[in-house]
């Protein structure tokens, strides 16, 4: 993340909380959805002040904005709030997902990114990008560079979850999905170099994901 803040570029980060807690998991196991769901975004909370308190110790400037007023340690979101924090060169952390039960934190990041006019979104994952079966099962599954956002519902591709895809595809914008574990891949990402795969609709997919 300091790589991409030291070449200007303007960068938020959307947490998610699942090495805490996962709502769904929760649900599934008995517990009442919607409270499982905001137990969920509370663990969001944890994780940005975690990175806020990194990112701060290597000379960065941040602000953490949750979607539930928390006031005590972050700022409520305020979308012309975080513009500006963005333009005077801090690292917006946003937390507690969209503040509603029932939507993932991949919608989150599709909905601040649209909110916030983000040129594309970075999808850090597990893998080196997205794969037209689950690659840690199935040794033959081919990895796709290029991918619509209709191919990725129709098929029903590992990306995101249907609502944040759709939410993409409505506002034309970009996921670029790339594994997190390679070196200097979020740089690579935000600076544009072909990495992963690049989720965008037919026109940009036909000129070769420029």
């Amino acid at each position: 993340i300091k790589q991409v803040w030291d070449r200007g570029i303007e960068i938020a980060v959307v947490v998610g909380g699942g090495n805490i807690w996962r709502g769904n998991e929760a649900a599934a196991r008995g517990m009442e959805r919607a409270a499982a769901d905001y137990a969920g975004m509370v663990a969001t909370v944890i994780n940005a002040l975690a990175l806020q308190d990194a990112l701060e110790r290597i000379g960065m400037q941040t602000r953490v904005q949750t979607a539930i007023e928390m006031r005590a340690v972050a700022e409520p979101f305020i979308r012309r709030r975080a513009i500006r924090h963005m333009e005077k060169g801090r690292v917006v952390i946003f937390a507690c997902g969209t503040g509603n039960p029932f939507f993932t934190t991949d919608t989150a990041g599709v909905l601040r990114a649209v909110e916030i006019n983000a040129e594309a979104i970075l999808k850090a994952t597990n893998v080196d990008g997205v794969y037209d079966g689950d690659p840690r099962t199935q040794p033959d599954a081919k990895l796709l560079r290029r991918v619509t956002y209709l191919d990725v519902l129709s098929r029903g591709l590992k990306v995101m979850d249907a609502t944040a895809i759709s939410m993409s595809m409505d506002n034309s914008l970009p996921i670029v999905v790339f594994n997190f574990h390679v070196p200097r891949n979020i740089v690579r990402a935000a600076m544009g170099e072909p990495i992963g795969t690049l989720v965008a609709d037919e026109a940009v997919i036909g000129e070769g994901g420029k």
